[in-house]
């Protein structure tokens, strides 16, 4: 069995927010709606500042054990759930070209920040006590995105 760096949550949610980032600004040269365009601006600026809190609290956790009762199973699920759920690294532009329409766009959007909101709150359960807050405000913020990309949707595609 492989062994699972702790630090590598943060790293895998460093690249499910650069991920999501290149998406929206992706998305915004190629639709023609300007309020999609403009939700779609600043959803990728969200993502960067999501990145940025993840890169600080990644440089303190480097020597962090999470307890005992989380062993390198746990770590394999998220490592697994990152990679096959969440984004699938390898399949990311992939995915991005087959995106051709305001629908298909706002369809990936909304899967993308449901499933990064599920790997959050796992994260979040391997975190130190005194990060649970920040990942907390990050899910909090993820939510909204998917409330904020739903009620435009509705707008613009009814």
């Amino acid at each position: 069995m492989a062994t699972f760096n702790p630090s590598e949550i943060y790293q895998f949610a460093i690249k499910i927010e650069e991920n999501g980032e290149k998406f929206y600004r992706t998305m915004v040269d190629k639709l023609e709606n300007d309020k999609v365009i403009e939700l779609f601006t600043h959803l990728a600026k969200e993502e960067v500042r999501h990145k940025v809190t993840f890169q600080k609290l990644l440089s303190g956790f480097e020597d962090y054990r999470p307890p005992e009762s989380y062993q390198d199973e746990y770590f394999q699920y998220l490592q697994a759930y990152a990679e096959n759920l969440v984004f699938n690294f390898e399949k990311f532009e992939t995915d991005m070209v087959k995106v051709e329409s305001l629908e298909d766009a706002f369809q990936y959007a909304i899967g993308k920040e449901l499933d990064t909101i599920a790997y959050f709150r796992e994260m979040k359960e391997l975190v130190p006590v005194g990060e649970k807050d920040k990942i907390e405000s990050i899910l909090e913020e993820e939510r909204r995105h998917v409330v904020l990309l739903t009620e435009m949707k509705k707008e613009v595609l009814n």
